[in-house]
């Protein structure tokens, strides 16, 4: 099943000819090098995309050239969904590895829902949870201390990358740099080193050679105070 099918799967149970139309809008494959970006902030282009495989970053730039992660984009979700709603994008898009993704006008998205109007939920539904993911980014680089903000970061990967089958409890593959991840939490990199190093002798976390491993799972949940209840992945709501 692909990423997108298995994501949206979570909210509404898809049917063999909804998960036939949500097929149909893999039909214009594209792929970028990382690096080279997707969506650029201030672009009006009417596309969005969704990502088949790698990892992408949504970031703004501030006039000094300072740059603020927003999030990252794993297999399964959409790039630029709210640039094909609203008239000009609001920041930029940039793959972090060699990506592979599907292009989608909004016709694309309209002839889908009108033939299957669940997918409209479904996707409505994707987009609220990512707008509850934005939120809990505020909290981390508001209120979190820098080890918590990391644990939380952390988590919440793991979730997402599990519900799209490449993740477990025990950990999952991260391509991250410390320099993303800095730019992420709103601390340098130096300090991400410093608190990677902090929870791995808790015995909690190891960030090491693209690797995420779990030590202690629910111990480093406990300490950041992570309930997943945002991220809406209990099972269908719609069957």
């Amino acid at each position: 099943m692909r990423p997108l099918a298995r994501k949206l799967g979570a909210f509404v149970a898809l049917t063999d000819d909804e998960l036939t139309v949500l097929d149909g809008l893999h039909k214009r494959r594209r792929t970028f090098v990382a690096g080279r970006e997707l969506v650029h902030q201030g672009q009006s282009d009417r596309s969005a995309y969704v990502m088949i495989s790698g990892w992408a970053c949504s970031y703004k730039l501030l006039p000094d050239g300072q740059r603020q992660i927003v999030d990252f984009q794993i297999p399964g979700d959409f790039l630029g969904l709210r640039s094909i709603l609203l008239h000009m994008s609001d920041h930029t898009i940039e793959p972090v590895t060699d990506i592979e993704v599907t292009e989608i006008h909004v016709s694309d998205l309209l002839d889908a829902f009108a033939s299957a109007p669940r997918l409209a939920t479904a996707v409505l539904w994707a987009a609220s949870r990512d707008e509850a993911m934005v939120v809990e980014h505020l909290v981390d680089v508001g209120r979190r201390d820098a080890a918590q903000r990391m644990a939380h970061f952390l988590l919440e990967l793991g979730s997402r990358l599990t519900l799209a089958g490449m993740g477990s409890r025990d950990g999952f593959a991260c391509p991250l740099t410390q320099y993303l991840l800095a730019d992420a939490l709103g601390l340098s990199s130096v300090h991400v080193n410093r608190v990677l190093r902090q929870l791995r002798e808790a015995g909690m976390v190891t960030f090491r050679d693209g690797q995420v491993t779990f030590q202690d799972h629910d111990r480093l949940a406990e300490f950041a105070e992570f309930d997943p209840t945002y991220l809406d992945q209990v099972g269908p709501l719609l069957t």
